[in-house]
């Protein structure tokens, strides 16, 4: 069978929309690396659509909030927060340690974080009484909001289900809150525990010792995911392959944010580079138009990465 020939203009074309497409993914990716704020946290809380909760599972959270106070159980409020505590001042403890291991401290300084330690967790608990009577009511909307998710109408009446959107992102607002307060209580814990050490230098050993989160890690790993596939499309190496793998991604963004779900935000753009990226997987590009053209000759996977045609 004679290898499928395109016209010249359709093969300039389709290299041209390759390379735009690879320009779009390396800076976006580049953009993520140089910013060292960004974070996918805010597009992962807005994920609707039955993938939300997998996406959301992996958001940072101050303690185990998740398994205590964001727990639909029948555990008072007061027991629910009490073990958010412990968590919290779990965590403290920990990075203490961390922290010591990496910058052993004198007899006194490890005494001082100690009673910092404590401090903080005593500060913790004062500011949980406080808000003991929000806390108690959000514990009720929670259980209420999971009595609304039981009902076969939150999933079949469009009304029905913007509700339960719109009260999950209202709950998720007031969690993320009361740990942001608690995260500042933990700053605090640690400004005074940089105070006990030496120098700067030691207080930068000090901090890395903590190492990145797990969403740091995945974010890092998407950014430069975007950053090679989007190279490769450019300079026309394994276009398939990365083409697939850009598709795959945008099918991911997608996904969270499904056009049938009520509240989910408009993804034209990515359906349309998406269309893009299918038709340069599936279409020959013309050997000349990229690194593909010298892999064919050598590379036995050339036929599935490039493309096994050349212009007319």
């Amino acid at each position: 069978m004679h290898p499928m020939r395109l016209p010249l203009l359709a093969v300039v074309a389709l290299a041209f929309l390759r390379i735009v497409c690879g320009l779009h993914f390396f800076l976006e990716g580049m953009s993520h690396l140089r910013d060292p704020e960004w974070s996918s946290a805010g597009f992962r809380k807005a994920a609707v659509g039955p993938l939300a909760e997998a996406y959301r599972s992996t958001l940072p959270q101050t303690g185990d909030w998740s398994g205590t106070l964001g727990a639909a159980d029948d555990r008072s409020a007061a027991e629910a927060s009490t073990a958010w505590q412990a968590s919290v001042v779990a965590g403290w403890s920990s990075l203490l340690k961390a922290r010591a291991k990496a910058v052993p401290l004198t007899a006194d300084a490890r005494a001082a974080a100690d009673e910092s330690l404590a401090a903080a967790g005593r500060e913790l608990s004062a500011y949980c009484d406080g808000i003991g009577t929000d806390l108690a009511d959000y514990r009720e909307q929670l259980a209420r909001l999971e009595s609304m998710t039981r009902r076969p109408e939150s999933k079949e009446i469009p009304f029905e289900r913007e509700r339960v959107a719109k009260k999950r992102r209202e709950l998720a607002s007031q969690a993320a809150g009361w740990m942001t307060s608690a995260q500042a209580i933990g700053h605090k814990l640690v400004a005074a525990w940089d105070a006990q050490l030496p120098d700067d230098g030691a207080r930068r050993t000090a901090a890395a010792a903590a190492g990145p989160s797990e969403l740091w890690k995945a974010d890092r790993f998407v950014s430069w995911s975007l950053v090679t596939i989007g190279a490769c499309l450019v300079i026309g190496l394994l276009t398939k392959f990365n083409a697939m793998g850009a598709a795959c991604f945008l099918v991911s963004v997608i996904a969270t944010q499904p056009f049938w779900v009520a509240g989910a935000q408009p993804t034209y753009n990515q359906w349309v580079e998406l269309a893009a990226l299918l038709a340069i997987a599936a279409l020959p590009t013309g050997g000349w138009s990229g690194l593909d053209f010298f892999l064919r000759r050598w590379c036995p996977l050339a036929r599935c990465c490039g493309g096994c045609s050349t212009p007319a």
